[in-house]
């Protein structure tokens, strides 16, 4: 898989631009702040809806504009597809195949797929649960674009029966303060809390779903992040990963395989921690509580890995990701915004030797000269708004 064209109008700092690509390596040489990850950036957008580093899409649309847009020419096994985006500003995004409209952007979701490394992803290894929960969700997505609808619908009906017990919380309370265990049939119970049970059953089976993509997620990640991590640092212990459910199981390995056994997992865990949930008023189970624990020998990464393991470990995850997508007959363009800089010679040369015969990588730098010859390709250099190719300064 490859991106043939890609272009931006009014995304970030870009009143427009456009790149010519091939496959193979591609350089974009510039100095800091000059646009460089706002270019890849769009494309990580075009492969995911999202952004590696703002959590809203306002940010992506240009200071003074209404809407970004962004369009890929995608190549794949043979086959050519123009997708397009329009990011719009308090108005529903839209997306196009082929210049025809499609009833949601997710319906986009597999036509580029990409992995891309940046700075950001020190927080994989540094950062809360929720960074790492969004790197599990979002390489399911890759994998298989049916989880984004999972996905959809699991945060829907988390808000809702979060907002339910916020809402109930005093209502649940007995004259001494103390919490009322709630059933459905009680005739005291407000009428919207007596839909409590119901959501419960909602919870747990859209958790259950999510839940079993990220436990085989986990699985398969698993041996390719140890193997990525050997490679690039070789000196260091051994690393792991395992996914901590809220569940109360040991580990992944306790947890069952299929959705129906998850489902009734879920729903006797709920009805275990009813009274605690009503006490304080949110929602104490399921995937959002989750966590997938990252392993360096024998203790946690967070807290014990030097900052040159962490950056490792980061790099291994993302490795393993590119090698499970394409494990999967799925090679996606592997992104490597500005990652050189932060890595050592000899941990440079490991990635690159790791990377070099992707389909298609896209590489940015400041320094020319942190790109390790290993992926020596065509070069863009990336100034004053500008975009020229093989090096030539923009005028």
């Amino acid at each position: 898989m490859y991106l043939r064209r890609f272009s931006v109008t009014d995304f970030r700092s870009w009143p427009e631009a456009e790149l010519e690509l091939d496959p193979g390596v591609t350089v974009l040489v510039g100095s800091n702040g000059v646009g460089k990850t706002n270019l890849v950036e769009g494309i990580g957008y075009l492969a995911t809806l999202g952004s590696h580093r703002v959590s809203s899409d306002t940010p992506l649309i240009r200071r003074g504009a209404e809407q970004a847009v962004v369009r890929g020419e995608v190549h794949h096994h043979g086959r050519k597809l123009g997708v397009e985006l329009e990011i719009n500003n308090g108005k529903q995004n839209r997306a196009r195949v082929n210049r025809s409209p499609v009833s949601r952007p997710r319906d986009i979701l597999g036509i580029l797929r990409s992995v891309l490394f940046a700075p950001e992803d020190l927080a994989l290894v540094r950062g809360d649960p929720s960074e790492r929960r969004r790197f599990l969700d979002e390489l399911l997505v890759a994998r298989f674009p049916r989880y984004a609808g999972v996905r959809a619908d699991y945060d829907k009906v988390l808000r809702q029966r979060s907002a339910l017990l916020k809402s109930a919380k005093p209502a649940l309370r007995g004259a001494r303060g103390r919490p009322r265990a709630p059933v459905a049939a009680d005739p005291e119970l407000p009428d919207d809390l007596a839909t409590l049970e119901v959501w419960d059953g909602h919870l747990a089976r859209t958790g259950a779903a999510l839940l079993a993509g990220r436990r085989e997620l986990v699985v398969a990640l698993a041996p390719y992040a140890r193997e990525a991590f050997a490679a690039i640092a070789p000196s260091s212990d051994p690393i792991g990963l395992d996914y901590r459910s809220s569940l109360g199981t040991a580990g992944v390995a306790e947890l069952p395989s299929t959705t129906g056994d998850l489902e009734a997992l879920l729903l006797d865990r709920l009805a275990e921690v009813r009274s605690q949930e009503v006490e304080r008023g949110v929602c104490l189970v399921g995937p959002h509580r989750d966590e997938l624990d990252l392993a360096l020998g024998e203790g946690p990464a967070k807290g014990y890995a030097s900052h040159g393991e962490s950056w490792a470990f980061a790099l291994a995850l993302r490795l393993a990701s590119y090698r499970l997508l394409h494990a999967d007959d799925v090679e996606p363009v592997l992104v490597l915004d500005d990652v050189f800089a932060e890595l050592d010679s000899a941990r440079r040369r490991a990635l690159a030797g790791l990377v070099a015969d992707a389909e298609q990588v896209l590489v940015t730098a400041a320094v020319a000269e942190d790109v390790p010859a290993e992926l020596d390709g065509v070069r863009f250099a990336v100034g004053d708004r500008k975009v020229s190719r093989d090096g030539e300064v923009p005028a």
